[in-house]
């Protein structure tokens, strides 16, 4: 419907933008929360899991293409902060667990004596002298066991 003075009707834009001007004026937030959960659901139930991934895909795409690196430390440093507030030591070992599982159950032996290697190179900083066994041995001796360990599995 067009904005004509002779006729005095509304566009349809016009109708929404006061709709929602007094809508908003006679309902609280615990409105649109509950009409926001209620949204929710209805879509939930009439998509599948194809859906989520795809638009997941694409706001993720969209969110890299307009942020930095900076952006995302930025985030993770918050949500790692919100996160060590809010959970105990017992949380962050299950997350732990839960990551070397899924970890070990996509990667190889090899895999895990190369993590093993290079994590001893990036930590060493002891020649030996002392009798202990350098952060590179143990890194190496830890990869091997772990690669083991998944062998006997």
């Amino acid at each position: 419907m067009a904005n004509n003075k002779d006729d005095r009707k509304m566009t349809l834009e016009e109708a929404g933008r006061k709709g929602g001007e007094t809508t908003a004026k006679t309902h609280d937030r615990e409105f649109y929360q509950e009409i926001g959960r209620k949204g929710g659901e209805a879509t939930s139930e009439s998509h599948g899991r194809d859906f989520y991934e795809e638009i997941g895909r694409k706001g993720g795409e969209a969110t890299a293409d307009s942020h930095d690196r900076d952006f995302y430390q930025e985030i993770g440093r918050k949500g790692g902060e919100a996160t060590s507030d809010s959970h105990d030591r017992d949380f962050y070992q299950e997350i732990g667990r839960k990551g070397g599982e899924a970890t070990s159950d996509s990667h190889d032996r090899d895999f895990y004596q190369e993590i093993g290697r290079k994590g001893g190179e990036a930590r060493s900083d002891s020649d030996g002298k002392d009798g202990k066994m350098s952060r590179e041995e143990a890194g190496r001796k830890g990869g091997e066991a772990r690669a083991r360990q998944r062998d006997d599995s």
